[in-house]
């Protein structure tokens, strides 16, 4: 065992202007497990063109909370990408949800989701399709390799702000201004 190892659970990783992966360009990540079997996240900045109602009429449920209807449903990562994640705020939580901390949980349960369809959902919420996962050492390398910055998660970047401005919110928690990192950093 590993007495060095630590958790990343309840962080956010923000990715580095070198990442050079589409599917992490830009992109606020929040880990929902992290062992030194693997890691597990969501990416949480960046909306799909699917609206909370198009899921709902997929899945064959009402929507009863108007609000509801243009809510986006987020690209949560390339793993898994036809299943739902819901991170919430711990206020309610069904069957098999992943408790993250006292705050915040992380349920794929469809009750999860029908309960926000009809307005019983958790006071704060964020729904994507898929998540993003590292097997054994390869987030920590990924980190060694400055692909990642790495900061406590914030519930008012995570729940509060808007998707287009979370990776700026994020990079503040830090006190670090992206835009003067250049993509060719290292290199001359």
């Amino acid at each position: 065992m590993n007495n060095t190892f630590q958790s990343l659970k309840n962080y956010f990783l923000i990715s580095m202007p070198h990442l050079n992966d589409p599917d992490f360009e830009h992109t606020v990540v929040y880990l929902c497990e992290h062992t030194e079997e693997g890691a597990m996240g969501i990416v949480i900045n960046r909306p799909s063109s699917i609206d909370f109602t198009e899921l709902a009429d997929h899945l064959g449920m009402k929507v009863e909370a108007p609000r509801l209807a243009s809510e986006p449903i987020y690209v949560g990562g390339p793993v898994e990408s036809e299943r739902g994640f819901i991170l919430h705020t711990s206020d309610k939580s069904w069957g098999n949800s992943l408790c993250v901390t006292d705050e915040v949980n992380l349920s794929a349960a469809l009750e999860t989701l029908e309960n926000i369809a009809i307005g019983n959902g958790p006071s704060m919420y964020r729904i994507a399709l898929g998540c993003a996962g590292w097997d054994e050492g390869q987030l920590e390398s990924e980190i060694a390799n400055n692909d990642w910055l790495v900061c406590e998660a914030d519930l008012d970047v995570l729940f509060n702000t808007p998707s287009d401005m979370q990776f700026s919110a994020a990079t503040k928690v830090l006190g670090v201004d992206m835009t003067w990192l250049s993509p060719d950093m290292g290199h001359s």
